[in-house]
């Protein structure tokens, strides 16, 4: 098949946070597919079209994207952030997965990009240098037990914890939840990170306890990446600035002999 489609990570915000490699591949298509936002953010030019949608029409947005490919068009899904981080990437594939056959003849790729828990980390310093996962809080496409069931596993754990989506006007009250399920197992001084619309002009950075955090959870919003630490995340002091924030490589302790259980 002639049709080519393009999977692309936008990054978190500005244009230099777009890899040269994505860059290409945004001016080789001729459509651009996205949630309406992320395509506002790339400037189309005369001969290419654009096609907004919706952002809980995941898979339909992919079928469309695959379809105008199979018509021979050099197509280019849009992401913020990397594509394969709670985006478009698995859309995509989930509808090649069940779509029609052809569909698996066209040259399709993926292009990475800085997703918002690496641009968050590198704000606030190296809060992932040790071990960590990432948990969306998004109840959209899988059941909440299972969101605080992970999550729970997670903190036993003792990773650091990015925690994607964590609000929005539909879903007020789960980021607070998840910070209150975080203080059963975790210290009330747990560093915990706000990072709100990285790489944007309305960038904000909170270094926060966990007894804040909670506090402060209606604050956030989509555009907020929240980070929780490990027991072993530390704080660099600096006058008239945010503290320095990193986790050590190393681990001295096993999860159990740090944990903050209560009962």
């Amino acid at each position: 098949m002639s049709g080519s489609l393009a999977i692309i990570g936008l990054g978190p915000g500005e244009a230099r946070y777009l890899t040269p490699s994505a860059l290409a591949a945004l001016e080789a298509a001729s459509d651009l597919i996205g949630y309406g936002p992320y395509l506002d953010r790339v400037p189309a030019r005369a001969d290419q079209t654009k096609h907004a949608s919706d952002n809980r029409v995941e898979v339909e947005r992919a079928r469309h994207a695959l379809m105008l490919a199979a018509q021979g068009k050099a197509v280019a899904v849009v992401s913020g952030g990397d594509p394969g981080v709670f985006a478009m990437a698995a859309a995509v594939f989930e509808a090649l997965e069940a779509g029609e056959a052809d569909w698996r003849r066209l040259s399709i790729t993926v292009e990475p990009g800085i997703t918002a828990m690496l641009a968050a980390a590198a704000k606030a310093g190296a809060p992932l240098g040790g071990d960590f996962c990432a948990i969306s809080l998004s109840d959209n496409l899988k059941p909440w037990e299972v969101v605080t069931a992970r999550l729970s596993a997670a903190l036993a754990a003792d990773f650091v914890i990015c925690l994607y989506n964590p609000i929005s006007k539909a879903r007020p009250w789960q980021l607070g939840k998840a910070l209150e399920l975080a203080a059963t197992i975790r210290a009330a001084e747990t560093p915990v990170i706000f990072a709100r619309a990285v790489g944007r002009p309305d960038e904000s950075l909170r270094i926060l306890t966990l007894a804040e955090a909670i506090a402060a959870a209606q604050t956030a919003d989509m555009a907020t990446l929240v980070m929780i630490g490990a027991s072993a995340t530390r704080l660099i002091a600096r006058d008239g600035q945010n503290p320095i924030v990193y986790t050590p490589r190393s681990v001295t302790k096993s999860p159990c002999a740090t944990s903050q259980g209560r009962t």
